[in-house]
């Protein structure tokens, strides 16, 4: 089990000038952008402009702050001006993306097709059993899981050795978590170990 800590997590300045990325976790580990078959990561988005293609790989993405994103590709168009509210979109796809005010925050997860399948979802209640693979984040309130987690902490696993968590009821923010919940169809490998990122 590997925990982060978003307060601590180096940010990777884009090429482009656009934004710049926090990685949450990548699988396997040291895989680089063209090799993972898994990926979880934040980006803070300063600029519009296009995202990067990823053939071969589903990708879902999710408001965490900030005015939000207009996505546009041919065939679909998706605002991103609510948080907290996934949407699932094709890697393959060309999209564009205009601002809707200032700085957005992104949460992203990656699948390459046909190895990894599984979708990111928002929680106010204690998740189901851990899967294969997977991570949760604190987006608001506490959470109890191997540790007392607060907002922008969190951990990921593989090889199905992920542990519960419950949302800790006080006079606090209501609980709110992001789950991920991931299975290997198709020759990942999660029996291997995995170093903390982060």
């Amino acid at each position: 089990m590997n925990f982060f800590d978003l307060a601590t997590i180096p940010s990777t300045p884009w090429k482009n000038g656009g934004g710049s990325t926090q990685e949450l976790a990548c699988w396997p580990p040291g895989a680089d952008m063209n090799s993972f078959e898994w990926r979880v990561s934040l980006a803070t988005v300063d600029r519009p402009g296009p995202f990067s293609v990823f053939p071969g790989i589903d990708r879902q993405i999710m408001l965490l702050g900030g005015d939000g994103l207009h996505l546009r590709s041919p065939g679909w168009e998706q605002s991103l001006d609510q948080r907290w509210q996934p949407f699932a979109f094709s890697g393959d796809d060309a999209v564009d993306g205009a601002m809707l005010g200032g700085t957005s925050k992104d949460f992203n997860l990656m699948l390459r097709r046909g190895v990894w399948s599984g979708s990111l979802q928002v929680l106010r209640e204690a998740p189901p059993p851990p899967a294969t693979a997977g991570l949760c984040m604190v987006l608001q309130g506490r959470w109890q899981g191997p540790r007392v987690l607060q907002a922008g902490q969190g951990f990921w696993w593989t090889g199905g050795q992920g542990r519960g968590v419950e949302p800790v009821l006080d006079d606090g923010p209501e609980p709110v978590l992001a789950w991920i919940a991931l299975e290997d169809v198709g020759g990942g490998n999660p029996s291997l170990g995995g170093g903390v990122r982060g």
